[in-house]
């Protein structure tokens, strides 16, 4: 087949798309596919420039905002359907990160052009980015989620409502970009501003103490779940992407009935948010052993270090199948993507 994988974009998450999509190249390629790697930043790239691009792509900490202006005024973007690599590939392979690659606006995009591309469509990709319409529809399905706040809110709101410590963070932004644990009212005002950079909505949610569970879904299944043991306080960018800086379990060790709670309770996430194809499900298990639903990643991270890879590894998929799988449940699809 002819796929085309994009990676990079503009987003905060940039460095981690490059590097995901890198690895969706190599793998699809080994497949056999004629595989075209395309930054909607940049075009089309080169064998060369694409080589250049995704080496050493991730780094310990973000891009910052002052590197990102250069990319997010790109015209290219707009035209991305019009480009031959585009409309005339079997299937697009979506290794974009946050920003417009994440949050519906390119997967509408690709609708209108008759375009198929892997995860879900426009609404389930909008719905999932926004972390506070998240929430509702989790509650809405019987899915337990931290109680939140949404900006501004005073420090004597912040207490009342959810208490110390809290976590701020951008309302639309992934792989804890933006983010802070704030312990008290001096805290706050700086983390919310800070937040603020990155996004124009900034949640307060509630902090859950416990253990950092994932739930990968891929199609109809839930994939073995995991456990993230980071080397700091929280799973922060750094050790999500630095190798070393976190250790995964796969799989947790739960007991059978807090494994299939937490699997069936992804389940329930996944179809709340109508999504489609794969995803990752994120939650907080606190020693009464309840499952707190944090959020969904409709594109989640497809590096080495990457936790839907592990999961899927621990189910005896190898890297190779799992972007094989995906490419085959995006074609699979019945009807336009939504």
């Amino acid at each position: 087949m002819k796929i085309t994988v994009m990676l990079g974009g503009a987003s905060a998450e940039r460095d981690v798309s490059l590097a995901s999509g890198a690895k969706v190249v190599a793998a699809l390629r080994a497949e056999g596919h004629a595989v075209t790697p395309l930054d909607p930043a940049l075009g089309v790239l080169s064998e060369a420039a694409f080589t250049e691009l995704v080496h050493d792509a991730m780094k310990r900490e973000p891009p910052t905002l002052e590197q990102l202006r250069r990319f997010e005024t790109s015209p290219l973007i707009a035209s991305l359907t019009t480009l031959p690599e585009v409309c005339e590939a079997d299937i697009v392979f979506l290794a974009l990160h946050g920003g417009q690659g994440e949050d519906g606006t390119l997967q509408a995009m690709l609708n209108a052009a008759q375009v198929r591309y892997t995860g879900s469509g426009h609404l389930a990709s909008a719905l999932a980015m926004d972390k506070e319409l998240s929430k509702i529809l989790f509650r809405s399905a019987g899915v337990r989620t931290p109680d939140w706040l949404m900006a501004p809110a005073s420090a004597d709101q912040v207490e009342q409502a959810l208490g110390w410590p809290v976590i701020v963070k951008p309302s639309k932004q992934g792989s804890t970009v933006g983010l802070a644990k704030v312990d008290g009212p001096a805290g706050l005002v700086a983390a919310v501003k800070d937040a603020f950079l990155y996004d124009d909505e900034v949640m307060i949610e509630q902090f859950i103490p416990g253990r950092e569970l994932t739930v990968g879904i891929l199609g109809d299944d839930a994939l073995p779940v995991g456990e993230i043991i980071p080397r700091h306080e929280l799973y922060d960018y750094e050790c999500k992407y630095t190798a070393g800086m976190a250790r995964e379990e796969f799989p947790a060790k739960l007991t059978s009935s807090q494994r299939s709670t937490v699997q069936a309770q992804a389940q329930l996430a996944f179809r709340a948010l109508k999504l489609s194809g794969y995803a990752r499900i994120d939650f907080r298990m606190p020693e009464d052993g309840t499952f707190y639903c944090l959020e969904a990643n409709t594109l989640p991270g497809m590096t080495e270090l990457s936790l839907i890879p592990q999961a899927a590894a621990a189910a005896g998929i190898s890297f190779r199948e799992l972007c094989e799988r995906i490419v085959q449940l995006a074609l699979h699809t019945k009807g336009e993507q939504s």
